[in-house]
């Protein structure tokens, strides 16, 4: 970046409650001075959530699967996974997670499985959006931004059709190409409003550009610059890991996406999975809080 000079203009202006401009992030996302970022995008997420972060036990579920068997009572959510290609049998997968779930709430699929949908069905996307809704899914599981189009139009439909807790997510857009989708995040939310988080590490894993713990922390630190306006940015426990997640957390992230709903611990209580989360929130300095799948504090 960055002078000293140019760090302190920075941080007052976060610290005041400022949005940093497209030119700053811009620099920021160009700068190896990476800790310089880091520190500016903590002080964010402080001022946004203190020293709170969330976590929320997710049990997923193949759409072909017994959920029954696959859903412990400690999950906060139902996730499923796969996409049928038929909108009969995805409404019928949606209808046996949520008679399970109960008032817990169920998520799954991403927006290319809804227009897959769709176009199996000869409907358009508002009335497989709407089917599902009434089946009980109350969230897609992803909304990939480098695999999406036209994102406005996306989110208008979703947000008419009533997703009100959206999510959106990178699929494997790599490093560089990053910013300018957070910067977009961000302009969606001042426009449309309904978008509830940000996930901005890649769900896909690509063998021949694999991203470093270098470029991940950098994104996870400029997404929450670039979109003060989005409530909270995550990190996927499972996918992601516990090392790079803790690490995110001081990197401004505020919380932990699915973590597993076992409580399975044949090596004692201190390595049950929650317990596990837990620790490494505390450890890195933050105050671990359980959420359910709507955001709301798990008491």
């Amino acid at each position: 970046m960055t002078s000293s000079s140019t760090f302190d203009r920075l941080l007052d202006r976060v610290n005041a409650g400022e949005r940093l401009t497209a030119d700053d992030i811009a620099q920021l996302a160009a700068t190896p001075d990476i800790l310089s970022v880091g520190m500016l995008a903590d002080a964010l997420r402080r001022r946004l959530h203190g020293t709170r972060v969330t976590y929320a036990r997710v049990a997923a579920c193949a759409f072909d699967a017994s959920f029954a068997n696959a859903v412990p009572p400690v999950a906060r959510e139902i996730r499923i996974t796969g996409c049928p290609t038929s909108l009969t049998s995805a409404r019928a997968a949606v209808e046996s997670a949520k008679a399970v779930a109960g008032d817990r709430l169920v998520s799954g699929f991403c927006w290319q499985d809804v227009e897959r949908l769709g176009s199996n069905a000869g409907l358009p996307v508002a009335r497989v959006l709407a089917e599902l809704r009434a089946a009980g899914l109350e969230a897609l599981a992803e909304m990939p931004m480098d695999a999406i189009d036209d994102e406005a139009a996306v989110i208008d439909t979703l947000r008419q059709a009533g997703f009100d807790r959206l999510r959106l997510t990178v699929a494997k857009a790599p490093a560089a190409e990053r910013t300018g989708a957070m910067l977009r995040a961000a302009a969606l939310q001042a426009r449309f409003g309904g978008i509830r988080a940000i996930g901005p590490l890649p769900t896909v894993l690509d063998a021949l550009r694999p991203t470093t713990g270098y470029d991940d922390v950098k994104a996870v630190a400029i997404a929450r610059l670039a979109a003060p306006n989005i409530p909270t940015v995550q990190v996927d426990w499972q996918r992601d890991g516990p090392k790079l997640a803790q690490v995110a957390l001081t990197f401004g992230a505020d919380d932990l996406d699915n973590v597993t709903a076992s409580d399975e611990a044949p090596d004692g209580r201190r390595r049950a999975p929650v317990e596990e989360v837990r620790r490494n929130i505390e450890a890195a300095g933050f105050t671990a809080a359980e959420r359910d799948g709507r955001f709301h504090p798990v008491s």
